[in-house]
């Protein structure tokens, strides 16, 4: 028997059962992330989480407060508003893949949810209202759908250095959407998409140690050419070469802190290893919205001496 067996078995009989009935809840969460494009009845999700038909929508509400129904729309719309702010996708095409046959049925949920219609949001969002969407799934998810302690797989590995275009987001982290449309509209502008120019994130601060007036965060893509001047305030900038501590994190960006916590308090310690001069950077493999968030795909690259 495994050690993580014995753990299992010698857990209280009610610890066990608790999690194996959150865990099931989680199962359906995936499910909804996977299929955001199908048709998701009470009948069909109470089915993926073994629960009756019954009494699965009872369930659903008095754990997360909130009925499944609900839950799949602001799930939907959170990626409409995320595909209307930086994708160049029709509204109507939008609305469709949201479960909305009637642009007008899309309009009046979004605006309800959001506080803009479609058209006014991709116009100029209130990105304010996205964010706290986005942390309302967010903190739904944490506070009901407790996960074990993630594990990580560690390389250390050298790269020379990468030549980047760099835009700096400086203020309020709940604000990085409108500094984030600014640098995709600039990439589209001097043809640097991701599928030919490298994705990258410097983390300069902690948005939860750092006031949100001192927050920066760098905002960077591959590319060889020199940065022409421009009204966004792109530059040309370097991510130095060197050794590197890289982790893989697949899924939404609520789990980089779990991963970035393990390796400063449990593998650098343990390593031995000493920290070089230059701040904590990731690169953007897989994108949401492009992706279901459970798929998205960053590495994470800690400097070494």
């Amino acid at each position: 028997m495994t050690a993580a067996a014995d753990d299992w078995s010698m857990q209280p009989l009610s610890t066990r059962a608790v999690q194996s009935y959150r865990d099931r809840f989680h199962k359906v969460l995936e499910f909804i992330d996977d299929h955001l494009e199908e048709d998701l009845t009470v009948a069909r999700l109470s089915t993926v989480a073994a629960f009756s038909k019954y009494h699965f929508h009872r369930q659903f509400s008095e754990l997360f407060g909130i009925s499944v129904s609900r839950y799949v729309q602001l799930i939907r719309l959170k990626r409409a508003s995320y595909r209307l702010a930086f994708r160049d996708m029709r509204i109507t095409d939008i609305a469709t893949a949201a479960g909305y046959d009637v642009p007008d049925g899309f309009s009046r949920a979004f605006k309800k949810s959001i506080g803009q219609s479609p058209a006014s949001f991709r116009e100029q969002p209130e990105w304010s209202a996205l964010s706290a969407l986005s942390e309302r799934l967010s903190e739904l998810r944490r506070r009901h759908v407790k996960r074990g302690k993630g594990t990580y797989a560690v390389k250390i590995l050298s790269f020379t250095e990468i030549p980047v275009a760099l835009l700096e987001h400086r203020g309020d982290p709940r604000l990085i959407g409108r500094s984030l449309r600014n640098f995709i509209d600039w990439r589209r502008r001097n043809g640097l998409p991701p599928r030919i120019s490298a994705t990258f994130n410097i983390l300069y601060d902690d948005p939860a140690e750092t006031a949100p007036g001192d927050y920066r965060l760098g905002l960077c893509a591959s590319t060889l050419s020199e940065v022409a001047g421009n009204a966004y305030g792109v530059t040309n900038s370097v991510i130095p070469g060197g050794r590197c501590a890289v982790v893989r994190h697949v899924g939404s960006d609520d789990g980089l802190r779990e991963a970035i916590t393990y390796l400063y308090s449990e593998w650098l310690p343990q390593s031995g290893e000493k920290l070089r001069d230059f701040p904590l950077y990731l690169q953007r493999v897989r994108f949401f919205p492009d992706v279901p968030e459970r798929e998205a795909v960053s590495d994470l690259f800690l400097p070494l001496k």
